[in-house]
């Protein structure tokens, strides 16, 4: 597995909350940080614009990419949700192992 770390902004932390537990019951993630109280400066639809927001940090792979994306796409309140990916360098061994542990159980369940 190639893992992936995700960058989500949600409205609220409810949403957030939402948004994680959909993630990880469709084990599109094996953990999700929220970050409360962000504020977003950002241009759209040609207005400068500012919110309130709430940042999601998931712990994903690449393999679980299109699960994740349609869990974000059917769950998320926004027209053009924000759902960034980085590949981290390295990761602690255990951690990994972990990582990928609870990504891997859903194709041992399905």
């Amino acid at each position: 597995m190639k893992p992936l770390l995700i960058l989500i902004t949600v409205s609220s932390e409810e949403e957030g909350a939402r948004l994680a537990s959909a993630l990880l019951e469709a084990r599109a993630a094996s953990c999700v940080n929220l970050l409360p109280a962000i504020r977003s400066f950002y241009w759209w639809q040609g207005k400068r614009e500012e919110a309130a927001e709430v940042l999601l940090l998931v712990k994903s792979a690449q393999e679980q990419w299109e699960k994740l994306e349609t869990v974000v796409r059917r769950q998320h309140s926004y027209e053009c949700p924000e759902i960034v990916a980085f590949s981290p360098e390295r990761v602690e061994g255990r951690y990994l192992a972990w990582w990928e542990g609870e990504l891997g159980a859903f194709s041992l369940e399905s």
